[in-house]
């Protein structure tokens, strides 16, 4: 039986277009630190009616971001999220290029989502991402551990909404009911607290409302299941990982 889920996996991919490789600066084990390491192993394995996941790196286009957004850490970055330039000398994408990423890897994907959603059937968006044990340098919480689950619904560290982030887009008691379930499979669980939640959600789930459904940010740490340096999956941690989370999506299903 299908969850009436839809799982989105815009961070999922460590691939670059061959055309748009050559301009790159970086190596290619520092385009896989922009990778979500871990989620299309673990939640791509979920039983959700459907699950859309990236096909090309964040770094060529962010999935989660608004379209609109054009600084250095905008919908075609410039920097990756330690600050590196990712472009060789010379090879910063020029509007046609922006536009053309636009419409040959960022419409597509809103697109299978928005198709998604409309199925009378569904209840809720998951939006999953994986993110450092601690907080690096530019995060909003540097140099600070990190708990295992943060779910994200765009209000404040009780799942209430926060005015300066405006609608949340999961009422705050079943973000709570989502928390126990993770709680239940021996995680530890924050709201709204390193991230309350991305583009994906808020543009998405501020529909999803209307239809008396949720969205909801999953950000799992990847210290959960990535061992040695540099830093690589652990079969072993990571399959625990999935029982684990498989299990809460299983409570959950059960309680929505």
């Amino acid at each position: 039986m299908k969850y009436p889920f839809i799982i989105s996996l815009p961070h999922c991919s460590k691939r670059i277009p061959e055309e748009v490789k050559w301009t790159f600066a970086l190596t290619n084990e520092e385009i896989w630190e922009s990778t979500d390491r871990g989620v299309l192993e673990i939640f791509g394995s979920l039983p959700a009616k459907k699950i859309i996941f990236a096909q090309w790196n964040r770094l060529v286009v962010d999935l989660n971001r608004s379209p609109s957004r054009r600084d250095v850490k905008g919908i075609v970055p410039h920097v990756d999220y330690h600050g590196r330039f990712i472009y060789r000398s010379g090879c910063i994408p020029d509007e046609n290029e922006r536009k053309r990423r636009l419409k040959e890897y960022y419409w597509p994907f809103h697109k299978r989502l928005v198709d998604s959603l409309i199925e009378t059937d569904i209840k809720a968006l998951f939006d999953c991402h994986s993110l450092d044990g601690t907080g690096p340098e530019e995060a909003p919480d540097p140099g600070k551990r990190r708990n295992d689950i943060i779910l994200g619904n765009h209000g404040d560290d009780s799942g209430n909404m926060n005015p300066a982030r405006g609608s949340i887009t999961c009422p705050p008691e079943t973000l709570q009911l989502i928390k126990k379930a993770f709680e239940k499979a021996g995680f530890s669980v924050s709201l709204n607290d390193p991230y309350p939640g991305g583009f994906i959600t808020a543009y998405h789930g501020n529909k999803l409302t209307d239809m008396g459904k949720i969205a909801v940010q999953i950000e799992i740490n990847q210290d959960l299941y990535l061992e040695g340096t540099p830093k690589r999956l652990s079969p072993i941690r990571l399959e625990k990982v999935k029982t684990r989370v498989s299990q809460s999506f299983k409570d959950i299903a059960s309680k929505l």
